[in-house]
């Protein structure tokens, strides 16, 4: 009876153990499944588009902010070569550098590099540094449209570091959506397959 007794137990063992076993497989295929459910996924698509579309956004007011100072210094160089006694040599010289600064600019992945964001900013401010007083020596600019233009490049200029917040904020709401849900958007293939966070400028708000 003592054999009986414990060939039963053994048997009640293995059949409890299997059944677990069994649960286990169950529930982490029932687990796999809420994963990758399709209503989920799709709502994860939906909030991840609107995150990158704000980024989008905030990228382009920066670079179109940037563009519009380019632009206003091209004009106003412009304005001071009319202007009698104008040197023609130094106004070239700058309308040069101001050209140049586009070729200088970083992108949303070569901003990567803090020393290519330095170069950029390096490069403008001390084009601004050597127009402004070409532009309106002593304080005093020309024409009403010299002085209009340098107010309207300082205006812009003060608006850099707003903006570039403004970007930090929106990129590291994607970057931390991405990192929650990126095995998930994987699963819709396509462009989702190969998203990387996006860097930062860092800076404090």
């Amino acid at each position: 009876m003592k054999s009986l007794s414990s060939t039963f137990s053994l048997k009640s063992l293995l059949a409890g153990a299997l059944l677990v076993a069994a649960c286990a497989a169950s529930c982490k295929h029932e687990g796999s499944k809420a994963a990758l459910n399709p209503a989920a996924t799709a709502e994860v698509k939906a909030q991840f588009d609107q995150l990158n579309d704000t980024v989008a956004v905030r990228w382009r007011d920066m670079m179109e902010s940037d563009d519009q100072k380019i632009g206003v210094i091209r004009l106003l160089l412009r304005e001071l070569q009319a202007q009698p006694g104008a040197d023609a040599a130094q106004l070239q010289a700058l309308g040069k550098a101001n050209a140049r600064l586009k070729t200088l600019r970083y992108n949303q992945q070569t901003m990567s590099s803090s020393p290519l964001i330095d170069r950029y900013d390096a490069a403008q401010d001390s084009l601004l540094h050597a127009l402004y007083p070409v532009a309106a020596p002593g304080g005093a600019a020309p024409t009403e449209n010299a002085r209009n233009f340098v107010e309207g490049i300082q205006q812009i200029d003060e608006g850099v570091v707003g903006y570039r917040v403004q970007y930090d904020r929106a990129a590291r709401q994607y970057n931390n959506y991405l990192k929650l849900h990126q095995e998930q958007l994987e699963t819709l293939g396509g462009k989702y397959e190969e998203l990387k966070p996006l860097p930062l400028f860092e800076l404090a708000e």
